[in-house]
């Protein structure tokens, strides 16, 4: 009995300590976190929804979708939501593992028999879980510049088969390294095994299942639709409005876009384990495959947290898994030009978070700022100025940034006059996994440009012997990158190496993993 009692006792002080929390946790305090954040930190606009135990605390938006606009954001508002996507396409996975179609130890070359990795081993023994726990053996981003910039040519036959022409950088289930192609393989996967394609088995068999009705795979639905965000740059203290990052190719990484108000019943199912409807009579998932997509796949190295006492942290199943204050949080962002995304959720706490936006650099700190301050407010923490310490950080970062590439434009614009023989670099140069790319003359401009991937076309400039400083066209991202000729013993050009100028430069752009040989 007196067990009994201390347990009531208990609970009554949970409910109690979890309703004050809440009550912190309120409209004017999240308008005043947005409203500083967006402020501070040059956001056009943003939309956050916040779920507690079942219930909305709010789904609200803030500022812009379009710089160019006075209509205001609101929580139907359509973002991309970038990587974000990847736990759909794990859910999606999940769903054919409920209905005995597969199993997560299933091979990949059971289902996709032309796959083929960098050697037999992993070719024959990587399993469907492995594709999204970013444990392959392969290097940060190899590949992604099939993808970044939008707009190449490749296709998934491309993707299925690119994976043995790149080396390891750690044995086969090892060590973390984040990955987006292979979750291109998994959404081939789903396409084989279920008959409908990738978009359209999200699309019927999870969004309007659970009333994500204005969310979709891509933009094509929502051509006509007026309340969608448009992303957004900064550079030189400037925003400008940039292009929609269009590709079908990666949408099991990060093609969906959507809102808040239907990001809250993602939320929910997730946080009430795959259940939905009234009175959670409905089931999406099993709890079984919630387990196996919130459980620790890939561990990853972590500096113990003082102020969140945090001891862990790893990938499961499209998710990032730690541990802060006592409690597991599972979390994961997005980024593509000029979007972000955040969701966190904190199960025990029935807690769940999520934030979009259509800004570059600031965005990114804003999710992070503002979420770090809710986080603080449920786990009892003292405040700290996150926002403030959000542009801090930005603004170093940039220094920093700015100052590299500064170096190698300043070496180039006093170089300007140096005579070099340009038609030694003149040809086509093929790597294996990413085809074709020319040097060529426009007028008297020595330029590069990539054939399966048009938005890779630049200007080369004189920066050493043998190395040009390239300036791509594409200003959607910082991604000018450096190229070293290679010549043989009598002087003629054979091959060329490429790298990023900017020390900040997105891991997607992977120019370093080109091995360009000159054919003609």
């Amino acid at each position: 009995m007196k067990n009994y009692k201390l347990i009531l006792f208990t609970i009554l002080i949970h409910l109690q300590t979890s309703q004050k929390l809440v009550a912190q946790i309120n409209v004017p305090l999240v308008d005043s976190l947005m409203g500083a954040a967006i402020s501070k930190l040059n956001v056009v606009g943003a939309a956050i929804a916040i779920v507690k135990d079942g219930e909305v605390i709010i789904q609200k938006g803030y500022g812009n979708p379009d710089i160019g606009s006075q209509i205001k954001t609101n929580e139907q508002t359509n973002f991309q939501i970038a990587s974000n996507s990847k736990s759909f396409t794990a859910t999606a996975l999940a769903i054919l593992v409920d209905e005995g179609k597969i199993t997560w130890e299933d091979k990949v070359k059971d289902h996709i028999p032309e796959f083929k990795m960098y050697n037999d081993y992993v070719t024959n023994n990587m399993n469907i879980a492995d594709l999204l726990t970013h444990r392959s053996g392969l290097g940060l981003g190899a590949g992604d510049l099939m993808l970044f910039p939008d707009g190449g040519n490749f296709t998934v036959s491309d993707v299925v088969q690119v994976f043995q022409h790149f080396k390891p950088v750690s044995a086969f289930r090892t060590q973390f390294d984040y990955d987006n192609l292979l979750y291109i393989v998994a959404g081939e996967v789903i396409h084989r095994v279920s008959g409908l394609s990738f978009a359209n088995f999200i699309e019927n068999r999870i969004l309007n299942v659970i009333d994500m009705k204005r969310s979709s795979v891509g933009r094509k639905t929502l051509l006509q639709d007026k309340n969608v965000a448009y992303p957004h740059s900064i550079t030189s203290e400037k925003t400008k409005k940039i292009n929609f990052f269009e590709d079908e190719l990666s949408a099991p990484a990060g093609g969906i876009y959507s809102n808040v108000t239907d990001m809250t019943n993602w939320m929910l199912l997730l946080l009430n384990r795959g259940k939905y409807g009234e009175n959670l009579e409905s089931s999406l998932f099993s709890i079984e495959s919630s387990k196996r997509m919130w459980t620790i796949h890939t561990p990853i190295a972590t500096d113990e947290s003082k102020r969140y006492n945090t001891n862990f942290l790893g990938y499961g199943l499209g998710w990032f898994l730690t541990d802060m204050k006592g409690h597991l949080v599972v979390s994961h962002t997005g980024f593509v030009p000029g979007m972000h995304s955040t969701v966190i959720l904190v199960p025990d706490l029935g807690l769940g978070i999520c934030i979009l936006n259509n800004t570059d650099a600031g965005g990114g700190a804003l999710n992070h700022s503002v979420t770090s301050s809710i986080l603080d407010k449920f786990f009892g923490l003292n405040e700290l100025p996150w926002v403030d310490m959000g542009v801090k950080f930005l603004s170093q970062n940039a220094s920093k940034t700015d100052e590299e590439a500064k170096k190698v434009w300043t070496l180039v614009d006093s170089l300007k006059q140096t005579r070099f023989e340009t038609e030694k670099y003149i040809g086509t140069y093929s790597d294996r996994w990413f085809g074709d790319m020319v040097v060529y003359l426009k007028d008297t401009d020595l330029r590069i440009r990539s054939v399966r991937s048009p938005k890779l076309d630049g200007s080369m400039h004189f920066y050493q012997k043998d190395i040009f400083a390239i300036r791509w066209d594409y200003r959607d991202m910082n991604c000018d990158a450096l190229a070293t000729f290679s010549r043989d013993e009598k002087g003629n050009v054979q091959s060329v190496k490429m790298k990023g100028i900017s020390p900040d430069i997105d891991f997607s752009f992977d120019f370093q993993d080109l091995d360009l040989r000159k054919i003609f």
